[in-house]
């Protein structure tokens, strides 16, 4: 058993971490591939789900493992904080630009950009099914398994989603959507985006610890898919220059801070439940 699941791990990173650069390579072969929406951009989405399927397909726990329950009682807290989590970061980290005139709110209208987010929910809730069912659901279980530390498994998980990333940031995304996150280049981007997976792994992969379901996670994705990226992305709000780096709300340095902090807060919380459930009971 423990082999192979070594085996399916080594498989499925390969084919994540290859997905991407066959993408690539397909856009590279078919002309007048849609910036962002490419056919090579599928074949990066597609393959690392795939794999799990078959993956799964071949072991006697199959899809059990994924957490596919929702867990809802006993859970509902969590549930909860999967939607004000992301909410709440950015309300401080705006609180913080505004204190410290580095952000610039002319460009919001509430009532606009909660169109926005609203009218966005939907479809990153569905994409982060598959999202999270990879990334959660399958590597950090079969992780888990394995008995390793947890250290290991955020720098795994982290390093392998992060790595999936980086044909996204250095190829398939749009220089526009990179100018108003961070203006620095592709691959400076890709470094710094990389390293911000790794710390937001923790809080992913501790929501979904602590819940033993994969839909919490989703429902934190979506809202920051829906929430952060377009709040930036889209002009609402302006970052003095320079100042990116530090206070974006989607990389910033104070902002991953917090995210970080948040992911170990939820390690707590499960570490001292466990060790209640684990303490003997004695009988007099």
């Amino acid at each position: 058993m423990y082999n192979r699941t070594v085996w399916n791990m080594v498989i499925f990173v390969l084919v994540a971490l290859l997905s991407g650069w066959i993408g690539v390579m397909v856009d590279s072969v078919m002309a007048d591939q849609p910036e962002g929406g490419s056919l090579g951009m599928g074949v990066w989405l597609v393959l690392p789900m795939l794999t799990v399927i078959l993956s799964l397909c071949f072991t006697k726990s199959g899809f059990r493992e994924i957490g596919f329950r929702p867990n809802i009682q006993g859970n509902v807290k969590w549930y909860v904080a999967s939607l004000l989590i992301f909410p709440v970061v950015t309300g401080i980290v705006l609180l913080i630009g505004a204190g410290t005139g580095w952000i610039d709110f002319s460009g919001l209208d509430f009532s606009t950009f909660f169109g926005v987010f609203a009218g966005m929910l939907a479809v990153h809730f569905i994409k982060n099914i598959f999202e999270e069912t990879i990334w959660r659901g399958f590597l950090t279980s079969q992780l888990v398994k394995l008995h390793l530390s947890d250290w290991k498994v955020y720098l795994i998980v982290g390093c392998v989603w992060g790595a999936w990333h980086i044909p996204y940031y250095l190829v398939f995304l749009p220089e526009a959507d990179m100018e108003p996150v961070l203006p620095v280049g592709r691959m400076m981007f890709a470094v710094v985006a990389f390293l911000t997976m790794i710390c937001w792994a923790v809080m992913f992969i501790e929501l979904y610890r602590v819940t033993k379901s994969i839909w919490p996670c989703i429902i934190l994705h979506m809202v920051e898919d829906s929430l952060v990226n377009p709040l930036v992305i889209s002009g609402y709000i302006h970052i003095v220059p320079s100042k990116e780096i530090v206070l974006s709300p989607i990389n910033g340095i104070v902002t991953t801070l917090l995210y970080l902090a948040v992911g170990f807060g939820i390690r707590a919380y499960r570490k001292s439940r466990e060790t209640i459930l684990h303490r003997p009971t004695f009988k007099y």
